[in-house]
């Protein structure tokens, strides 16, 4: 298995989501590891901004080369803001994934809960 990068700084749920918070707002992406198995990212499916996300819910779609997998929510309350980049550029996804590649953010109803660290999220790749 390919040794990827999991920043310290961020949450992370077992279906590959990450979660950086700020304040009441979580901006939400996919982990390396996912955006690697999914392959070349062509399109991405985003919740409309306004809409309201529960944690654990799909809410979008990322589709690759290889398949269309679904985008869980990791926490629950309205989508703020999408990444309008990815429209015209999925390929985002797998450059930089924690960066330019993120997805939405969501202001939370409540903190996030049930999240991994970034070692508890690697414990869950082995």
């Amino acid at each position: 298995m390919a040794d990827f990068e999991y920043p310290d700084d961020l949450q992370y749920t077992a279906q590959h989501e990450w979660v950086r918070t700020d304040g009441e707002v979580a901006r939400v992406g996919i982990t390396a590891y996912a955006q690697d198995a999914l392959g070349d990212i062509v399109f991405v499916t985003l919740p409309e901004s306004g809409a309201t996300v529960e944690a654990g819910q799909p809410c979008g779609e990322v589709e690759s080369t290889k398949s269309v997998s679904d985008i869980y929510s990791p926490v629950s309350g309205t989508v703020v803001a999408v990444n309008e980049a990815l429209d015209a550029s999925p390929e985002l996804v797998n450059t930089d994934p924690y960066g330019e590649g993120w997805m939405f953010a969501v202001e939370m109803n409540d903190p996030p809960a049930d999240l991994l660290s970034a070692d508890g999220y690697r414990a869950t790749l082995s």
